[in-house]
């Protein structure tokens, strides 16, 4: 009868075995999961910054582009629109009178916009920036 007992308590340990790899199974492949969820959530952060930058680089050279537009030509006004790496730009120059002349430039990259809003003078020979700044 002692083979017996000895018998079940084997079986019993044997479930409790299998139980215990199965548990430590399911939190390993859920750590396993968790760790992949958040390396695709920085993945995807990642390249919405690299986006971001690249957007505002882009919107950068609108705005070059219509300064030297504006340098060329001091009369000019207009809007234009540029193809440039991943992305592409356009700006729009208007002259609210005189020598004054805003600039408004959007770089797009993805889904990403970048904007930006300038205000020039223009001189007899130079071109005077009075403000620059990102918009919303």
């Amino acid at each position: 009868m002692s083979s017996m007992k000895n018998g079940r308590r084997f079986g019993q340990s044997g479930y409790i075995a299998l139980l215990a790899v199965l548990i430590m199974g399911a939190a390993s492949m859920a750590t396993a999961l968790a760790l992949l969820t958040t390396g695709t959530d920085n993945q995807r952060s990642t390249l919405v910054t690299q986006q971001s930058a690249q957007a505002r680089s882009l919107a950068t050279a609108c705005a070059e582009e219509a300064l030297q537009q504006m340098h060329d030509n001091t009369a000019f006004t207009g809007t234009n629109t540029l193809t440039l790496g991943q992305g592409g730009c356009s700006y729009t120059v208007t002259n609210p009178g005189g020598s004054s002349r805003t600039i408004v430039t959007t770089g797009t990259v993805g889904n990403v916009v970048r904007k930006l809003s300038l205000s020039a003078t223009i001189g007899a020979s130079s071109i005077s920036i009075v403000s620059w700044q990102e918009t919303s």
